[in-house]
């Protein structure tokens, strides 16, 4: 990754001291970070490690305990609903499972969020194009009027970002991007991250259990341990760390 990162700008994810509990189950303690613009940062954790946890708090989806957390400059626990659903055109969230709508084309499927939020791109944009771009974007124009059940598990994933793609955020949030996927989809996949980063100079958050994805993604890597980020530096470094937690990542 040699993509450039713009560290004279504010961080476009800004998380300071954040705690967030379920019950007597306290997953994430004094967790923080910075994201800045144009850099993919990769987190790792065991299952229940609060991975998914820390992107739903990312977007509103789930409250936090007590912490500051920050999106875009925005103090995401002190939005209204309306601000929050404002900030979330902004903020692109690929959902584990791609969460396509089974009943809706591809077609239909990426003008789904044009129809939610018409004034994202103003009224001067014409939504076909828009359309066929995002679908040439990910390799899949071709595919505009099949519907998911004819798709693999590979396009679906394609499908998915070119539906986030089309409201042109800022930063990406991938939950498990390759899960479910063969090595060589996953590569694509990793692959088709960084040419996404690289033409739309977004920041990018992926969750991941792959290392061979967060090897090809990451500008930096994160090990979320017992709550925290417990280190953080590039895939090289940590490769060949003899630290215990982070050795269990690379054997």
């Amino acid at each position: 990754m040699s993509y450039p990162i713009d560290y004279t700008n504010q961080p476009v994810i800004e998380i300071e001291d954040l705690y967030k509990s379920f019950g007597d189950n306290h997953v994430l303690k004094g967790f923080n970070l910075k994201v800045w613009p144009g850099e993919n940062v990769a987190i790792m954790g065991k299952s229940g490690s609060g991975k998914s946890v820390l992107i739903k708090c990312i977007i509103g989806l789930v409250n936090i305990d007590r912490g500051s957390l920050k999106v875009l400059n925005q103090s995401v626990p002190d939005l209204s609903q309306k601000d929050l659903d404002s900030l979330r055109c902004d903020v692109g969230f690929q959902f584990q499972g791609s969460a396509l709508y089974d009943s809706m084309t591809v077609r239909e499927n990426l003008e789904f969020p044009l129809r939610r939020h018409p004034s994202k791109l103003g009224t001067d944009y014409n939504p076909e194009h828009l359309i066929q771009e995002a679908l040439e974007d990910v390799g899949l124009l071709h595919a505009i009027d099949m519907m998911p059940s004819e798709l693999s598990g590979g396009m679906k994933k394609r499908i998915a970002l070119a539906r986030t793609l089309i409201l042109r955020p800022k930063i990406i949030l991938y939950d498990e991007p390759t899960s479910g996927l063969d090595p060589v989809t996953g590569k694509e996949i990793s692959m088709l991250i960084n040419e996404i980063q690289k033409r739309y100079h977004t920041a990018s958050l992926i969750i991941t259990h792959d290392l061979s994805c967060a090897k090809v993604t990451s500008n930096r890597m994160i090990i979320l341990h017992e709550g925290k980020n417990y280190v953080e530096s590039t895939y090289d470094k940590l490769s060949v760390s003899e630290d215990p937690p982070v050795r269990a990542f690379f054997t």
